[in-house]
């Protein structure tokens, strides 16, 4: 009887532990905190927010979708953008978001997820207005936002007049005034700001050129999450989690709640620069149509 009851025990345990470590993997996965999923964010929406103790924006209510999927419990690390590479690093936090651009170099320091939607640098302008193209800038007034990578690119554009912001507030108040006569600023940035205000009567039109010489004006960009390179299973898993938002356009629906509507952010139109990378050389970028 003794042995009768050890082994239902034994067995018992076993079936309980199994049901745990399936419980969408949470007690299998390596996290800064067990249970918990530890996000650094910025704050700025559209991307990344706090709200009712759950992630808001784009960005956070993939993460939140995420994290309960694997079973985790959501703890929000808001910080800086400067810090927040920097904690992935020394495993302070699990996962960094906020609109985060796929680069090679940051490709090296971190694991980078697969997109969550894409981007491409575009022209925020009036309605009386539909330009597309680099062409389209040639001798106008263009603001956009000190520090930007491609400024260099924009002053390339025959006669193109560059004007620095500090923030992405006053270059469109510019734009509305008439004081400039388009703004070069962050696509998901823009794209939310327009949706919310209709009265400024302005609309945003992704660059059409493909142009190698303007590679960081018109090229295709990858929005990520940034994780440590030491924890492949939650990078894997992660990465599941997102194929199955491509996989059921479910991302276009949640892109719609903050003004993403157009297919640029779902159908990739570009090259795909991952390959032999970060990612194997047969690898192909996910597309929601």
């Amino acid at each position: 009887m003794k042995h009768y009851k050890l082994l239902r025990n034994t067995l018992l345990c076993g079936a309980l532990l199994g049901a745990l470590l399936n419980a969408q993997g949470a007690f299998a996965l390596d996290t800064v905190e067990p249970g918990n999923l530890t996000i650094a964010f910025t704050g700025d929406m559209p991307g990344t927010g706090y709200q009712d103790s759950k992630m808001v924006g784009y960005d956070g209510e993939i993460l939140q979708q995420i994290s309960e999927k694997l079973g985790l419990k959501v703890k929000p690390a808001l910080m800086e953008w400067s810090g927040t590479i920097a904690s992935v690093q020394a495993k302070r936090v699990d996962v960094m978001a906020g609109t985060m651009g796929w680069t090679e170099q940051r490709s090296k320091i971190m694991s980078l997820s697969d997109p969550i939607h894409y981007f491409k640098n575009g022209i925020t302008q009036t309605d009386k207005t539909e330009w597309h193209s680099l062409n389209d800038l040639e001798g106008k007034k263009v603001g956009t936002i000190t520090g930007f990578s491609f400024i260099p690119e924009l002053r390339k554009i025959n006669g193109t007049q560059v004007s620095l912001y500090d923030t992405s507030d006053a270059a469109v108040r510019d734009l509305i005034a008439g004081r400039v006569d388009a703004v070069i600023g962050d696509p998901p940035v823009m794209q939310y700001a327009i949706s919310r205000n209709p009265q400024w009567h302005l609309h945003f039109n992704a660059f059409t050129d493909n142009n190698p010489d303007f590679p960081l004006l018109t090229g295709l960009g990858q929005v990520v999450f940034g994780l440590n390179k030491d924890n492949p299973a939650l990078v894997a898993a992660f990465n599941a989690e997102i194929q199955k938002l491509w996989k059921s356009c479910e991302l276009r629906q949640i892109g719609s709640r903050y003004g993403l509507t157009q297919d640029v952010w779902f159908i990739p139109d570009g090259k795909n620069v991952r390959p032999g990378i970060d990612r194997p050389a047969d690898w192909q970028l996910p597309s929601c149509k």
